[in-house]
C-alpha cells in the first residue's frame, strides 16, 4: 500500500509531505485522546485505558482467547498475555481450559470485572463525547470514523498478507 502523489483510481494524492503531516496528527491526535481516556479511567475507576479495552473484546466474545484479542489489537501474543495476567490478578477476568484446544485458555470477565466495566462504560463515553463532539460536525465525525475503519482494516489485511 504505498501512496505517492500519481494520481491512483482517478484520485489525486497529496504529495508525500501532506501525508507526513496527516500521519504526524493522526498518532498526536491519538496519543492525546488516549491519554485523557486513560487518566479519567485511572482517576474515576483505577482502571486502565488497555485494561478497560480488553475487559471490552473478552466481554464481547464469547470463548475469547489470548489469540483473539492479539488479532483485535495488534500487539504479540506476550504483550496480551501479560495484560491478562494483569486482569486476572486484579480479579477482572478469568481463564479456563478450552476443552477444544487444550493449548489455549478461553477467557471470561469475572462478576467484580463486570461490575468495574459497567460502572467505567459511561466515564469513557463522556471522556470521548467532551473531547470530540463540537471539534467538527457529527458527519465530518461520521466520515473521519468511515475513512480510519477503512484504513485500519486496509493496514490490517496489508500486514496478513506479509
Amino acid at each position: 500500500m504505498k501512496l505517492d502523489s500519481r494520481e491512483s483510481n482517478s484520485r489525486e494524492w497529496k504529495p508525500m509531505t501532506e501525508l507526513s503531516q496527516f500521519f504526524s496528527d493522526l498518532v498526536r491526535a491519538e496519543t492525546r485522546l488516549y491519554n485523557a481516556v486513560d487518566a479519567r479511567l485511572r482517576e474515576q475507576h483505577g482502571l486502565a485505558l488497555g485494561q478497560y479495552e480488553l475487559l471490552q473484546i473478552i466481554s464481547g466474545r464469547n470463548d475469547c482467547r489470548v489469540l483473539d484479542i492479539v488479532r483485535t489489537v495488534g500487539i504479540t501474543v506476550g504483550a496480551a498475555s501479560k495484560a491478562v495476567d494483569r486482569l486476572e490478578e486484579a480479579g477482572w477476568c478469568r481463564r479456563r481450559v478450552n476443552e477444544q484446544d487444550r493449548r489455549s485458555s478461553l477467557l471470561t470477565v469475572t462478576p467484580a470485572g463486570a461490575r468495574l466495566l459497567a460502572r467505567a462504560r459511561p466515564t469513557f463515553e463522556q471522556e470521548l463525547s467532551e473531547r470530540l463532539v463540537g471539534v467538527a460536525s457529527e458527519r465530518a465525525l461520521d466520515q473521519t470514523a468511515r475513512v480510519l475503519a477503512t484504513l485500519r482494516a486496509a493496514l490490517e489485511r496489508h500486514q496478513l498478507a506479509e
